[in-house]
């Protein structure tokens, strides 16, 4: 995760990611270990095909699925509120001429009304209850009929789930499912492999993601589920929620309409202790 939400008391915070701030080589080792078989980018595809469009990539970190866009989008933009990592992003995007990355936070977005037609966050700020800040931008800065479209965790999905869960005890799933649900997104789970080229690899993720009690827990299923030497694969479970931006008159449910959820004063999002 790279975004954290605190609550309205702290609207304009951005609160340290706990992985790629601090640990941006075994993120990227990740990052490439995520999704082998594409079937995110593929449910994203058939979600809201970004194929000569506008795309802004919100928490986009060093810049990693910033060229997956690019090679169809007519533009991408990338907005990130840690620097260092946007300056990395930069690099990262050079050579593309479709591409720009901004310092941004998801609660302020430094961009014009009505100029994209699709915000991705990946495993970024948007948990649930909480992120209504960040939705209301979102709003803003799409064109009618464009998507809004948030890629996370299933922590109900094993194994991977299970640790998370016995990170987050206060965590609940369900209530996060109702809060999309009441803002107008529809659900879709993803069954992923993430895939290392060795045993190292995947431990070096596993003590970044989660404490290290878990992380050793972690550790220990791996092995159990990739006995021999060489590759190892985890079976990783995510939802994609998808809302369309009205071409017309709002409709009722449609968060636009909606006034801010008294849950938005405690947080559910991960990796808060």
């Amino acid at each position: 995760m790279r975004w954290f939400f605190r609550g309205p008391a702290a609207s304009d915070e951005v609160v340290p990611s706990p992985n790629i701030w601090y640990h941006q080589h075994v993120y990227d080792v990740e990052n490439r270990a995520q999704d082998t078989g594409g079937d995110i980018w593929r449910v994203l595809r058939e979600e809201s095909d970004w194929t000569g469009r506008d795309v802004l990539d919100l928490g986009c970190g060093d810049g990693y699925h910033l060229p997956f866009f690019a090679a169809d989008a007519r533009s991408v933009l990338g907005i990130e509120p840690h620097p260092p990592l946007a300056r990395d992003a930069e690099r990262r995007v050079r050579d593309l001429g479709n591409v720009r990355v901004r310092v941004g936070r998801a609660q302020q977005l430094p961009v014009d009304d009505a100029s994209v037609d699709i915000v991705h966050a990946r495993t970024a700020y948007f948990f649930g209850p909480g992120c209504e800040p960040g939705l209301r931008e979102a709003e803003r800065v799409l064109r009618p009929g464009g998507s809004i479209v948030i890629v996370d965790l299933d922590v109900t999905s094993e194994p991977y789930g299970g640790w998370m869960r016995a990170d987050l005890p206060h965590y609940d799933p369900p209530a996060v499912e109702r809060f999309f649900a009441a803002h107008g997104f529809n659900c879709r789970r993803v069954r992923t492999r993430w895939r290392f080229a060795d045993f190292a690899a995947a431990e070096s993720v596993l003590k970044i993601e989660f404490s290290a009690k878990v992380a050793q827990r972690a550790i220990a299923d791996t092995h159990r589920l990739n006995p021999g030497p060489g590759e190892v694969t985890l079976p990783v479970g995510y939802r994609v929620h998808c809302r369309v931006k009205p071409t017309g008159l709002v409709l009722p449910g449609h968060s636009a309409a909606l006034p801010e959820s008294p849950e938005s004063s405690s947080s559910t999002s991960p990796r808060i202790e």
